[in-house]
């Protein structure tokens, strides 16, 4: 083996960024199996390569046993071994040369294919390193090729795959388009890394104002919570620390710019945010925006919160089918019954059958799975 090829490993390991003993000591290995394959599997031989001039010796390895004792292939008696060296003893290993001839030339044919092999794989596990440490995290990609409904995203080394069920319902994805998305699994597989991303993950939102916004980036305004209906709605929740800072306007941003580039990257999907508060009526009653609140009745026990509102505002605390008040349950964690001003006048605070039953009383409950639709209340003129 000669000293350009010994060049070569290390230039390519350089060039990959992979420590060149790796590749040395594949070599080796593929050394040790070629010999044994061609001169013999019984024997213990190990590979010593020069890493300077590319020289290679096969050094059998012979464990020293009494003269007395019958000599097998990988032993060697103790007057041998004496003559040799006289400080071996019983029970130590010794080393002969050998090398046999123009195995330098066997030796190059293997050492080729194991670190081209070698690499692939050091790069592979290069890669799945980087990405496992970034599940969570956003990622850009350019959308390489779409097959059998998956959406395959070139993310520099590797690809990511975009499957239906992570995908937002309506959202059209076009060869070459730069797009972002939230890591959720990094798998290790035969083929190298396999990388599992979600455009639908409320993460993805969480992230994105993470980037967009420096004051959450630089932990003075939190997130405390984050509900999404992906291409539709969602609701974030944010407090701060800090008295002279508005946490809501920090994340909209001069005219409304920081926001609004969080929309443009999700297509238009609407985006409310609320202030964060200690005080569950005034959470709910925020996060029922951009409805207004009368007031709010809580129990704890059942964690439900009821809520009043202007009769005009009940259709849009409710929402389109139910998705404001699911959105804002979603977000406080609280189960939120809805219901309009003069409601709750006719009905002293109590609800009997019939006006629990009435579209003028609606429970968030009765929109968690988006099946019902809301109508507004129409009064009988006559």
């Amino acid at each position: 083996m000669n000293a350009d090829f010994i060049s070569a490993i290390q230039e390519l390991g350089k060039e990959k960024g992979i420590d060149s003993e790796l590749l040395f000591q594949a070599v080796e290995e593929a050394l040790v199996t070629a010999y044994k394959k061609k001169f013999g599997s019984a024997q213990n031989v190990r590979v010593d390569m020069n890493k300077d001039t590319g020289e290679i010796h096969v050094l059998a390895q012979r464990l020293v046993v009494d003269n007395n004792s019958s000599v097998s292939a990988n032993e060697i008696s103790l007057d041998e071994a004496k003559a040799i060296d006289y400080r071996y003893e019983v029970g130590d290993v010794v080393e002969v040369e050998a090398t046999p001839k123009n195995f330098g030339r066997i030796a190059t044919q293997n050492a080729k294919q194991v670190v081209v092999q070698r690499i692939r794989e050091a790069e592979r596990g290069m890669v799945y390193e980087r990405f496992s440490s970034r599940e969570n995290d956003i990622v850009t990609g350019v959308i390489q090729r779409m097959e059998n409904k998956n959406v395959y995203i070139d993310l520099g080394k590797v690809e990511a795959i975009l499957t239906p069920n992570e995908q937002i319902n309506g959202e059209i994805y076009q060869y070459h388009d730069r797009m972002k998305t939230y890591i959720i699994e990094v798998k290790r597989t035969n083929k190298g890394p396999q990388i599992m991303v979600s455009r639908t993950h409320p993460g993805l939102l969480k992230r994105l104002f993470e980037l967009e916004v420096p004051e959450i980036h630089d932990g003075v305004v939190e997130i405390k919570s984050v509900a999404r209906e992906p291409g539709m709605r969602s609701k974030i929740s944010v407090c701060t620390d800090d008295d002279n800072i508005d946490p809501v306007g920090a994340c909209v941003g001069h005219k409304g710019m920081r926001v609004q580039t969080i929309v443009n990257e999700l297509r238009g999907e609407k985006i409310d945010i609320v202030k964060y508060s200690e005080d569950p009526a005034q959470y709910v009653a925020n996060a029922l925006s951009p409805a207004k609140v009368v007031s709010t009745d809580i129990n704890d026990e059942e964690k439900i919160c009821r809520v009043v509102v202007p009769d005009y505002q009940l259709s849009l605390a409710i929402g389109k089918e139910g998705q404001n008040a699911r959105l804002a349950a979603k977000l406080t964690g609280w189960k939120i019954d809805i219901k309009s001003e003069s409601q709750a006048t006719t009905d002293n605070g109590t609800e009997d059958d019939e006006n629990l039953n009435s579209k003028e009383y609606l429970s968030s409950e009765d929109y968690l799975n988006g099946e019902k639709e809301f109508k507004d209340v129409e009064e009988d003129e006559n």
